[in-house]
């Protein structure tokens, strides 16, 4: 007989809607026969999947305490969307992607109502707000976890039902076109060294990251002329944007070289680069993997920065650093985060051997990700939840 299986399925960022859509993909890979009603709060891949959109996610993706604040009744309303569909459709499972800040308060709520829950991507507590831990504990059935040290470090707190997948960019992450293809199509000098400039993909590290590296790009470009920029867009960010941000720094007077803007060919801009300046997030984690040297950048407002950094516990703000439990990259975060500091470590990395030592040590740090599939293996596990679930309502009626 055919299975069928109910999930509602809820990210918040972009990250989590890709790593979501993938997910979709995998579950319906391993289980052909199945039938699979997928619905939730969505992103533009999840919903080019096919997963029928309870709520928008588009807007729900913001950073900062005062922005928040400012976006509560959204986030009320969105809660309780998701809240009342759930207990109204009543799936086996729900998947919580990521997004902490929402989706552990609605895994408190859903759990409450007698649904089972699932967290995809675990919500980093080994960084901040270590007191979470009892949330995962009481109102999450599974956790998936994609950095190798995640698992290790719940089983400390007393929490098992953890497991490792691998990480979700292993095997994803890889440019499709070479260096010199590159070139040719954007008439870049592939004998010249190429900077990839990357912002993040929020509005409001455009506007606070962006024109430092602008800056950067102009100090450097006035002490070597043959450097070439480029600016590494993602797909939730406009071209417009980083235009208007060039018009800024220019109207200060400041001379930028030429900048080219790419988008949505962010691997392929790594792959063809010497250097890389990237904000602080998933990004940091595809440059190690495409294993392309950079600096690590990041700039909150200094109010967010005040108040929330107390609340990091951990040693490094960068991805790549926390999987190699070390200084690998050098991070430039908040009022260390200037043109002068971010052009002497690029053109620190520029020296030959330096840069190749760099790409070999990136190499090894990456090697501990494995070997890829984490969405497959996330699958498999999932569905044998879905599996053990379903057996152990059969019994409970057999047992009625």
């Amino acid at each position: 007989m055919k299975q069928n299986y109910k999930i509602m399925i809820v990210v918040g960022e972009v990250s989590g809607d890709t790593h979501a859509a993938k997910l979709v993909g995998a579950l319906r890979e391993a289980a052909p026969e199945t039938n699979f009603e997928i619905f939730g709060a969505t992103s533009e891949k999840l919903r080019a999947v096919g997963v029928e959109t309870i709520v928008d996610a588009d807007n729900l993706a913001i950073i900062g305490l005062p922005e928040i604040a400012r976006s509560l009744p959204m986030f009320w309303k969105t809660f309780q969307t998701l809240k009342k569909t759930a207990i109204k459709k009543k799936p086996d499972v729900v998947i919580l992607v990521d997004f902490p800040e929402f989706n552990l308060k609605l895994a408190k709520t859903l759990k409450k109502n007698g649904l089972k829950v699932i967290y995809y991507i675990s919500p980093q507590l080994w960084a901040w707000r270590e007191y979470r831990v009892r949330s995962i504990e009481k109102y999450v059935d599974l956790l998936l976890t994609i950095l190798p040290f995640e698992k290790d470090w719940y089983r400390k707190k007393g929490i098992h039902h953890v497991e490792y997948i691998g990480n979700t960019l292993v095997g994803e992450v890889e440019a499709q076109v070479s260096k010199e293809e590159f070139c040719r199509k954007y008439n870049l000098d592939v004998n010249r060294p190429i900077i990839s400039l990357l912002p993040g993909s929020r509005q409001t590290e455009i506007s606070r990251i962006l024109p430092i590296l602008l800056e950067t790009a102009a100090s450097m470009a006035e002490k070597n002329a043959s450097l070439q920029f480029v600016v590494g867009l993602s797909s939730t960010r406009k071209i417009t944007e980083v235009e208007m941000a060039i018009k800024k720094v220019e109207n200060r007077k400041i001379k930028l070289p030429k900048i080219l803007i790419v988008q949505n060919e962010t691997y392929d801009a790594l792959n063809a680069s010497d250097v890389v300046a990237v904000a602080s997030g998933t990004a940091t984690l595809e440059t190690a993997i495409i294993g392309t040297p950079m600096a690590i950048v990041y700039r909150a407002s200094n109010f967010n920065y005040k108040l929330l950094r107390p609340l990091i516990t951990t040693r490094y703000f960068g991805l790549i650093n926390l999987i190699a439990q070390k200084s690998l990259v050098k991070e430039l975060i908040q009022n260390d985060f200037t043109k002068e500091s971010l052009s002497a470590e690029l053109f620190r990395l520029l020296e030959p051997e330096i840069n190749k030592r760099m790409r070999r040590k990136l190499h090894e740090a990456t090697e501990t990700l494995g070997r890829g599939g984490a969405a497959r293996s996330a699958a498999r596990i999932i569905l044998k939840f879905l599996q053990e679930k379903k057996s152990a309502n059969k019994s409970n009626l057999h047992f009625l």
